[in-house]
């Protein structure tokens, strides 16, 4: 398929890259029931989809999924670090999609492929942290009266665009996908706690047990962390600003303190925030010489890594994915993956039973854009039946039975009259 428009590092890799995408498929249940669906329905008939997605085995069967639907997909990476070259070249070889993305690529060759995936002039977006639809309000703005609707898969993604919609600067619809509960109480809990645990681990082979393990921010993602490295023997502290959070991690059992104290006594740091400067020179100065930095929110920013270098008198590479910052006193601070997603710049991101469900939703809610009249210019919610539809599928797919309410259970439920 040497037609297809592509941009990717090796065709050759094609097979290898075909037998993961394979593999992860067989983990994926509920999606392989949508695309069979899809496939004698093709809902998506004539609809251009732009997918700003990490290049994954996962992420390839939510591209077949899609193409079963009758759309054309165009896909570029998330992330520079986080495709899976074999994978890219599967899906140009194999399934004739049009991928941009190489693992590595610089600045200036991600936002390229960011266009070339614009270049299809979609009507639906589906992004991850909200870079294609940031391009389109920035510099692409002559495309989007054509585009139906977008979708976002992550927290971070979900507030730029919440601030947009607050701003009144969003101009077509998108779906909070991130916001789903078959998405965000799995694959950020589940999902995102085992595989920051994996990266850190191929990155390092530390010993956990034992550790000082701080996690910077307490939502589902940090809870998924904390949770795991606790499995694994880590004395964990929590880092919030959130009084809630804060109040809930105390109460599920954690240390809670600031990160200038949390700073002289960590061992290992994971960022978890979705904001910027989370760990900054202030908390460098008083680190342990030795510990470890790494990130598992959506952008780079949440260690001050520019900060740190102007601080190192010199750097080098130890490890795959680890890199040594020596400092004047003699101190030495380790970064995981350039300070990017940790879980894919040092592993391979979360395991495809749980993006699943997350893929699951997106393909929904492509199908549901393209059902009916078009959505106000808002950030939506996904629709609860197809959270509900999602969940189902995946009991299903568990071989898992639940109950059903009885006739008077739901009468009972419905009704008000019936006191103590």
């Amino acid at each position: 398929m040497n037609h297809v428009n592509c941009d990717i590092a090796d065709k050759s890799l094609a097979p290898r890259g075909k037998l993961r995408i394979e593999w992860a498929d067989r983990q994926m249940p509920v999606l392989q029931l949508i695309r069979r669906r899809f496939e004698q329905t093709t809902p998506l008939a004539g609809e251009r989809i732009a997918c700003c997605l990490h290049v994954t085995s996962e992420t390839a069967n939510l591209v077949r999924t899609l193409k079963a639907g009758g759309a054309q997909v165009a896909l570029c990476a998330s992330n520079p670090l986080s495709t899976q070259d074999e994978v890219a070249a599967s899906l140009v070889e194999d399934f004739g999609v049009s991928v941009f993305a190489i693992c590595g690529e610089d600045r200036d060759t991600y936002y390229r492929h960011v266009n070339q995936v614009l270049d299809i002039e979609p009507t639906i977006t589906i992004d991850d942290g909200a870079d294609l639809i940031n391009t389109l309000h920035t510099s692409r703005t002559s495309i989007i009266a054509g585009i139906r609707a977008g979708m976002e898969e992550t927290t971070t993604g979900v507030i730029r665009l919440r601030a947009m919609a607050a701003d009144g600067a969003l101009r077509y619809p998108v779906i909070a996908v991130n916001d789903a509960d078959t998405k965000h109480l799995f694959d950020n809990y589940y999902g995102t706690g085992q595989s920051t645990i994996d990266g850190i681990l191929r990155a390092t082979n530390i010993l956990l047990a034992g550790k000082t393990f701080v996690v910077c921010g307490y939502g589902q993602c940090g809870r998924g962390v904390a949770m795991r490295a606790r499995g694994m023997g880590a004395n964990v502290i929590v880092v919030e600003v959130s009084p809630l959070a804060a109040l809930q991690a105390a109460m599920d059992g954690y240390r809670v303190m600031p990160i200038a104290q949390a700073a002289r006594i960590g061992d290992i740091f994971v960022t978890v925030t979705g904001d910027i400067s989370v760990i900054r020179k202030e908390h460098f100065d008083v680190m342990r010489d030795g510990a470890i930095l790494c990130n598992a929110g959506h952008f780079d920013v949440e260690v001050d890594l520019n900060a740190l270098a102007e601080m190192a008198v010199s750097r080098r590479q130890v490890r795959p994915g680890m890199e040594e910052f020596q400092l004047a006193d003699g101190r030495s601070l380790f970064v995981l993956g350039e300070g990017r997603l940790v879980n894919l710049a040092a592993a391979e991101g979360h395991p495809a039973a749980v993006m699943d469900m997350s893929f699951a939703n997106q393909a929904l809610c492509a199908e549901f854009v393209c059902s009916g009249e078009r959505l106000p210019i808002q950030v939506h919610s996904v629709p609860s039946q197809i959270d509900q539809q999602v969940a189902a599928l995946k009991l299903q797919a568990m071989g898992i039975e639940i109950d059903q309410l009885t006739p008077q259970q739901v009468q009972y439920l419905s009704s008000w009259q019936q006191g103590t």
